[in-house]
């Protein structure tokens, strides 16, 4: 009777850590899927199409802005080769010309415009993933 009074507080914190991260695995999940996620599709090294998906914002003229979280992420060294893109989204797949803007003003920009139409998910996924170097996209219809 001793042993199963010793285990059962071990239980319950077992229980307690793995609903801790099936919680921050679903509010992750969530704030990186859940609201006007687009697919970017980039031509990679070997001419096959890399899809990625990304949050997108208006930039108020036709165009549309997207970021790399990092100036490393391979989607963007495949638009520094390729500039020309497909974009999914809302079942619909429309070519682009992506522009790479490395100008910390744009980048201000496209931050604040993120973070006014995902809100708390820009927050929140601002705390698991450094954008002080983000990379600004634009994208110009084709």
């Amino acid at each position: 009777m001793a042993s199963s009074a010793r285990v059962s507080p071990l239980r319950r914190v077992i229980r307690l850590v793995v609903v801790a991260i099936v919680a921050f695995l679903g509010v992750t999940y969530v704030a990186l899927e859940g609201n006007d996620v687009a697919t970017i599709r980039t031509l990679g090294e070997n001419n096959n199409w890399r899809e990625t998906h990304v949050w997108i914002a208006n930039a108020g003229n036709g165009s549309l802005w997207v970021e790399a979280a990092r100036p490393d992420r391979p989607w963007l060294e495949d638009l520094r080769r390729t500039a020309n893109v497909e974009l999914i989204h809302e079942g619909a797949t429309k070519r682009w010309h992506a522009v790479v803007v490395d100008d910390p003003e744009a980048q201000a920009h496209v931050r604040d415009l993120l973070h006014a139409k995902y809100g708390w998910a820009d927050s929140w996924v601002g705390m698991l993933q450094d954008t002080s170097q983000s990379v600004p996209v634009r994208l110009d219809p084709r």
